[in-house]
């Protein structure tokens, strides 16, 4: 066992080494990018004890790092990964759509053609009635209504 440890002092890149490549790895499981920023730290103390300088050295420089990653690159880096397109689903994906009016809409009924799809539809403006095959766009869906206007 002493022999081990002779070893590991003389070779302490690859302790370094192989404890950065155990937290990168256990980081595939947590996904919070707290043991990836340690892993880095690991790797820098792995190249400074390759360098040759000493464990104590090495260990300094990885805690540094560490350190400097968790509190400098993974606030970012988090913020990054969090913030995404607005994605629009179900009926809200369909306000702002053209589509085409296959009867008459007035304030109260009539029928346009969306994504494909067939509506039941009237009118956002109850003065207005919009003409067969005209192209409008949508204001709203009010159940399973959508709420049109003609598009200019």
């Amino acid at each position: 066992m002493n022999g081990f440890w002779e070893w590991l002092g003389d070779n302490a890149w690859a302790g370094w080494l192989g404890l950065g490549l155990l937290l990168a790895t256990a980081e595939l499981l947590s996904l919070d990018l707290v043991l990836l920023m340690l892993a880095v730290g690991a790797f820098a103390g792995a190249g400074t004890a390759a360098l040759g300088a000493s464990v104590a050295v090495s260990a300094v420089i990885a805690i540094a790092v560490s350190l400097a990653m968790l509190l400098l690159a993974r606030p970012s880096m988090v913020k990054r990964l969090h913030t995404g397109p607005d994605l629009k689903t179900g009926t809200k994906a369909l306000v702002g759509a053209s589509g085409v009016a296959l009867s008459t809409v007035d304030a109260t009924q009539g029928q346009v053609k969306l994504g494909g799809e067939t509506w039941s539809a009237r009118a956002f403006d109850p003065g207005v009635t919009i003409e067969e095959g005209t192209r409008v766009a949508v204001f709203e869906i009010d159940g399973a209504t959508a709420v049109v206007y003609p598009e200019e």
